[in-house]
């Protein structure tokens, strides 16, 4: 007997994997791209870097530092007191808070006479360096006016050991150094931000051109046929050749005709 089936029919549908859109560069094709838009890199280059130039020469304000040196130890410094303060460690650290005190700071812009200044826009303008394994302190000073720089620097380092002696209640620290007009400025450093605007700009463009390459889906060749589709291939139709094709209109039907006409 004939088996019954009861079965109601299905459609059966086969399931088709579908892998994650993800965006690949190809190096080579990528170099190529590059090269091809080599002169609009080239004036990246040339346009950041004279950016860069006119900004950090014309625009960008200079700046000098002048720097005086504080001697850490005073003559009353026993050996007892170098044990408990770690051989001048410590005593330097206290130094460096002291220095830049709001009360030194505002005997410095007494002193001057400086108008327009508080005590928190001198302090940013200072800059304390302990050389390893000494009890030197340096007290350096950043100011768009290089006379200026050398007379705060000399200035808080005047008022900073008369505090300091006042302080810890011993002889004041001595001065080895008074700070001197600075010939050369700190900054801004012209050459270094030539170099580093026209790399920025180089970087824009070259990505620029990258995205443009990677988000550009038109189809330019047989593989991006595959590549997009995941179709073979089964012909092509070659591009015209304007000067072959204008040979071959010689040796035409329709222009043999038109000559003897």
């Amino acid at each position: 007997m004939p088996e019954n089936n009861n079965s109601k029919p299905t459609n059966v549908v086969p399931l088709k994997s579908q892998q994650d859109n993800v965006i690949t560069i190809d190096l080579v094709e990528l170099f190529f791209e590059l090269k091809k838009h080599i002169l609009l890199l080239i004036l990246s280059l040339v346009v950041g870097g004279g950016i860069g130039y006119a900004v950090s020469k014309f625009v960008m304000v200079p700046t000098y530092t002048s720097t005086s040196i504080i001697y850490v130890m005073t003559k009353e410094t026993t050996l007892t007191s170098l044990a408990d303060l770690q051989i001048g460690s410590q005593l330097t650290a206290d130094y460096k808070v002291l220095v830049t005190s709001r009360t030194v700071m505002e005997d410095v812009i007494k002193k001057l006479g400086i108008e327009g200044m508080d005590y928190l826009a001198l302090r940013k303008k200072i800059t304390l360096n302990n050389p390893n394994n000494t009890r030197i302190l340096n007290v350096s000073v950043l100011d768009t006016d290089p006379r200026r720089a050398k007379a705060l620097t000399d200035a808080i380092a005047e008022c900073a050991s008369d505090y300091i002696a006042d302080i810890m209640e011993q002889d004041p620290p001595k001065i080895i150094e008074y700070g001197e007009i600075p010939l050369k400025k700190t900054g801004p450093h012209t050459g270094k931000n030539t170099v580093i605007v026209a790399m920025l700009f180089f970087m824009i463009a070259v990505a620029g051109i990258t995205i443009s390459m990677v988000t550009d889906d038109t189809i330019k060749t047989q593989d991006d046929i595959d590549k997009y589709f995941g179709l073979p291939v089964l012909a092509s139709i070659p591009e015209k050749d304007a000067e072959a094709a204008k040979k071959s209109d010689q040796y035409s039907y329709a222009y043999r005709n038109k000559l003897h006409k």
